[in-house]
């Protein structure tokens, strides 16, 4: 029952890359709503420190990726 999270979490990621990489509608769609679907199911059962880095890495690619607020205007 531990490892179901890294299970999810896995099978999100997968679908990621299988969204990234197809151009067909159906396949794109339901990569993506598996991705979702994954990811929110594998951080609700992960333990809270897992949790904890998972959103610390949303965090930290967020802060790395965003344009900054000062070259927009």
């Amino acid at each position: 029952m531990q490892s179901v999270y890294i299970i999810l979490l896995t099978v999100s990621a997968t679908a990621v890359l299988i969204y990234n990489h197809t151009s067909e509608d159906i396949s794109f769609v339901l990569a993506l709503l598996t991705g979702l679907i994954c990811f929110f199911w594998g951080f609700a059962c992960a333990p809270w420190l897992v949790q904890l880095l998972i959103v610390l890495g949303l965090f930290c690619f967020y802060r790395l990726y965003s344009p900054d607020s000062q070259g927009l205007s």
